[in-house]
């Protein structure tokens, strides 16, 4: 799913397309980030009763963390979802629902079970997609793909006493499962059949240089490879490629997601990719809604935790009254790489057209790679690889369509060239303005973080609590660590 990092209450809404009343009990299907979040939201308004029903044995939990996890950084508890379900929240994990009859609002859960519903949300997620490739059709515990908690386990427990493995895809999840596991010490292969990495948001020169940083870190990798089939043993894995064949201990399936859309298809709703949602995020029923990964906007089926928790956080507003005209207007993605020791951002579009203008730079030795596509002095796109102190400017001024400064090297070099309009990478506290967006996660500002702090939090564990910085990628962690320590040293501090 990818329609957007941020998404943001748009115009009202006709008033034949309001909800008259809040609805009493919603059922809420999928207990992941999206289902979690808006579970939180809902628990606020009072005389609305939630039953989130989920799949996973367990409560929910961070899946943008569980590379951290295969890397060691992290254990299960660190990236379980804390926010307290709140009064009139009811949670069932283990809980697999079968069937969805729209004419009598219930859903059947796998043990007969029947539960009713005044409004109904689907939160189904997606799952890892296994490739028809030869000898990938029955499981076997040295092959695994990696999109939950439980393949997590499966490959930890894989990876117990292995020395190598193999990972099929070159795309975000793929890289980060490959770092992770070479950062256990494994030596890492991964194998992906298109001419360069993470082709949905990279071009081929900040692909090298990528490939170089990767070697770096133990993770070789293999392009425009196309596995043919698949032999696993007691001993190990076999890959077999169109050119060469490729053995380690396990193989992790990275090879992309589909949206959980059978529940929807069987009930008649209007499945696409995904599940149609309108600005609403209603499907074609209007007493059944979609958020999350399963969900289908436009062209764009879900994929990012922050357009998910934006639509979490305008479907609780409708549902609750709140806001009744809240609709969600997504906007373009902000991509981020979860691998230690690789600092990636990619944005917007990079094919240009005439009228944009398409400046580089690139330094293979130091792992180095900028690049911005600019029209009519705003970014349309950009990559910014390796260590760049430009880079949270880029996104802020990606994120809010701002002017880029004329001497265009200060973004791409990120460093200072003198004249007025030189501090435009600084990232001091004082100097960031108030509306800079430093969760992009959460869409948490530098001035929520202030008001926050002004209004009697006194500690980074109370800034995180309130305003929930942090909690998706955790790419922010060292900015808003460092805007509380400013202003735990400074008793002046104002919000304009």
């Amino acid at each position: 799913m990818n329609p957007g990092n941020t998404a943001r209450h748009g115009s009202a809404l006709p008033p034949a397309e309001r909800p008259r009343t809040s609805p009493h009990h919603v059922i809420v299907i999928g207990y992941g980030m999206a289902g979690a979040r808006l579970a939180t939201e809902l628990s606020a308004a009072s005389g609305v009763e939630v039953t989130v029903l989920g799949a996973e044995p367990h409560r929910a939990y961070n899946r943008i963390l569980l590379s951290s996890v295969l890397a060691g950084k992290h254990g299960e508890t660190d990236i379980t979802l804390t926010e307290a379900a709140g009064h009139g929240v009811k949670t069932r994990t283990g809980v697999t629902v079968t069937g969805v009859d729209r004419a009598a609002r219930t859903v059947t859960l796998d043990d007969g079970e029947q539960l009713g519903y005044d409004h109904l949300v689907l939160a189904t997620g997606s799952q890892a997609i296994v490739p028809p490739i030869p000898g990938l059709a029955q499981p076997h515990p040295r092959v695994a793909t990696f999109r939950t908690l439980a393949d997590c386990r499966r490959i930890l427990d894989a990876a117990q006493g292995a020395r190598s493995a193999l990972v099929l895809g070159g795309g975000l999840l793929g890289l980060e499962a490959a770092r992770g596991l070479a950062g256990r010490g494994l030596a890492v292969e991964v194998v992906h059949g298109v001419g360069h990495l993470m082709e949905r948001q990279l071009d081929p020169g900040a692909s090298a240089v990528l490939v170089r940083t990767l070697a770096e870190h133990g993770v070789a990798v293999h392009l425009a490879s196309s596995a043919t089939g698949v032999s696993a043993d007691d001993d190990g894995v076999t890959l077999r490629l169109n050119d060469r064949n490729l053995r380690a201990d396990l193989l992790v399936l990275a090879c992309g997601v589909r949206a959980e859309t059978g529940l929807a298809r069987a009930a008649g709703l209007r499945v696409e990719r995904g599940i149609v949602i309108d600005r609403r995020l209603a499907t074609s029923d209007r007493r059944i809604s979609a958020i999350g990964d399963c969900a289908q906007f436009g062209e764009v089926v879900g994929g990012l935790v922050a357009p998910a928790w934006e639509q979490a956080k305008v479907l609780a507003a409708r549902l609750t009254g709140a806001d009744p005209d809240a609709v969600y207007v997504p906007s373009s993605p902000v991509t981020r790489l979860k691998a230690s020791g690789i600092d990636l951002a990619a944005m917007g579009s990079l094919q240009p057209d005439a009228a944009c203008e398409d400046v580089s730079f690139a330094d293979p030795a130091r792992g180095t790679y900028a690049r911005l596509v600019i029209r009519d002095d705003r970014l349309t796109g950009a990559v910014m690889l390796g260590d760049n102190p430009s880079v949270g400017q880029v996104i802020q001024l990606f994120d809010r369509k701002g002017v880029v400064p004329r001497d265009r090297r200060a973004l791409l070099l990120g460093r200072s060239l003198g004249g007025a309009e030189a501090p435009v990478a600084t990232t001091t506290p004082a100097l960031m303005p108030d509306n800079a967006t430093v969760c992009q996660c959460n869409t948490v500002t530098k001035g929520a973080l202030v008001r926050c702090w002004r209004s009697g939090a006194r500690s980074l564990d109370d800034v995180v609590a309130q305003t929930r910085a942090t909690t998706g990628c955790g790419s922010c962690k060292d900015a808003v660590d460092g805007i509380v320590g400013w202003l735990s040293t400074s008793d002046s501090v104002g919000v304009s």
